[in-house]
């Protein structure tokens, strides 16, 4: 799990580091097109079929999947890594108060409104030490805003499959609508905006291969298996070390400057997502 956390921090990374050669935006469609062959190949040979009763959920899972992705995308391109790390990762504090207003039996105990009451009041203490610069110059508000909503969207997403008959479905077809939806809506907008060009160096290649094969295939489908043999409270604990990850490693890999204040916000992040975890385990 602690492998998985840091293979998840480290595609933030290197689709900054690549960006002068190819597009965040066509890197993550490429990686998803790639990855999508890989499962269907998978899903054929374990005799597994996409269920006609779930197609509205999946596309609506696929539609979601690919507004975060392109959300993150253009935040890469306007500020740190780091800080797409760090506020994609609010993605939880959404979900529960999603969870909170359309099932009853997830409503926030005290523990986890102090929890997202903290993370929240983190979020806004970083973005007011958004103003730090990497050394290619990018650094915007804006795209601390556009990861920010990337976490929500990503938070909508886990809301739609708990929330729908994905729920009962295997990981891996869950797994297989999200990325025929990145597919399916980030190509065109590559092609929309103007993101196309690309540089077929060995560099980007590597990169490429990196998301596609490790990323949006090895890493998601070890997470799945991690989920069916272990606790998930037990991994969700693991899982905040990510944004920690992502920190370090824009700071080390890409000399990101990060200022105080942002650091300070987001170790309020990190711990209310650490306390409203805690409080939802204890109601249990």
């Amino acid at each position: 799990m602690t492998l998985l956390c840091f293979t998840w921090a480290l595609q933030q990374i290197s689709l900054k580091a690549v960006s002068d050669q190819i597009s965040p935006m066509l890197m993550v469609a490429l990686r998803s097109l790639v990855a999508a062959v890989l499962l269907a190949a998978l899903m054929a040979w374990r005799g597994e079929r996409l269920a006609r009763a779930r197609y509205g959920a999946g596309a609506a899972v696929g539609t979601l999947f690919a507004i975060e992705f392109l959300l993150v995308a253009e935040a890469l391109r306007l500020t740190a890594a780091a800080h797409v790390v760090v506020f994609l990762y609010t993605a939880p504090l959404f979900a529960v108060l999603g969870l909170h207003l359309l099932r009853p039996e997830e409503r926030l105990v005290r523990g986890q409104w102090i929890g997202v009451a903290l993370a929240f009041g983190g979020t806004a203490l970083a973005f007011l030490g958004g103003q730090s610069t990497s050394p290619s110059g990018s650094s915007s508000l804006l795209g601390d805003v556009l990861a920010l909503l990337g976490g929500a969207a990503w938070g909508a997403t886990t809301i739609t499959i708990r929330t729908t008959s994905l729920s009962q479905a295997p990981a891996s077809e869950t797994l297989l609508y999200q990325l025929l939806g990145a597919v399916a809506w980030l190509l065109p907008a590559v092609w929309i905006t103007g993101q196309s060009h690309v540089e077929p160096t060995l560099r980007v290649w590597a990169h490429l291969g990196f998301h596609s094969v490790v990323v949006s295939f090895a890493s998601f489908l070890a997470w799945f298996w991690l989920m069916r043999h272990y606790l998930a409270s037990r991994l969700g604990v693991f899982s905040f070390l990510t944004p920690l990850f992502g920190v370090l490693l824009g700071a080390w890999l890409l000399k990101e400057s990060l200022t105080p204040t942002f650091l300070g916000g987001s170790a309020l992040v990190l711990a209310g997502i650490v306390l409203a975890g805690r409080a939802a385990k204890a109601r249990r």
